[in-house]
């Protein structure tokens, strides 16, 4: 008589669920970091409410040096606190450098800036920096 085998033996199943395990450690901090970065572009995003009125009031001539970009003044906004989202803490412009501030409950302490230089053709350009380059946030 030959027995056929009907099913899993209990080996079979504890290496399943050792791969699963494995899987499952390294995929949910992944998933963290990458739920961060969604929260995140948010505040990247909050910073076009002062970048676009200051390439306005540049190309415009109204303004001539970068450290006259200042929030408040020329059509740049003035602060902006609770109109910039729920990952936002604070979006503010100060000699030609845009901050944003993210919620430190929910994208952790980073803040993202844009940075104006004038070119040597006269425009005006932006460079990223802030605490969340080396976050890997942005």
């Amino acid at each position: 008589m030959v027995k056929t085998q009907k099913g899993f033996t209990l080996i079979e199943l504890m290496i399943v669920i050792a791969i699963i395990g494995i899987l499952a450690a390294v995929a949910v901090p992944q998933y963290s970091t990458y739920t961060k970065r969604a929260k995140f572009s948010e505040v990247v995003m909050a910073v076009t409410a002062f970048k676009s009125p200051a390439e306005i009031a540049w190309q415009t001539g109204r303004i001539s040096k970068i450290a006259d970009l200042n929030q408040g003044k020329q059509g740049i906004p003035k602060t902006i606190t609770d109109s910039a989202g729920d990952h936002v803490v604070k979006v503010d412009m100060v000699g030609g450098t845009i901050t944003a501030e993210g919620n430190p409950s929910t994208v952790g302490v980073a803040n993202y800036q844009l940075i104006g230089k004038k070119e040597a053709s006269g425009a005006l350009i932006w460079s990223t920096s802030g605490t969340c380059l080396e976050a890997g946030l942005c």
